[in-house]
């Protein structure tokens, strides 16, 4: 892959940590209180005009 490819690969992917991490931030506070508590989490990631699907699961413990 091209040095090109890669740099915006790694932007993209950037944008998506800082971006969801603020969403799962506000979503949290706006929840109340989450102590104590576990939310299943999901992040799918599809990119039109190529067949990719790829799903991330896990768990975020609350605050």
């Amino acid at each position: 892959m091209s040095e090109d490819f890669n740099m915006s690969m790694r932007k993209f992917l950037k944008q998506v940590g800082v971006t969801s991490q603020q969403a799962i931030e506000e979503a949290m506070r706006n929840a109340g209180d989450t102590s104590g508590k576990n939310f299943e989490a999901k992040m799918v990631l599809t990119i039109d005009g190529i067949a990719l699907e790829h799903v991330v699961t896990g768990k975020i413990e609350g605050a």
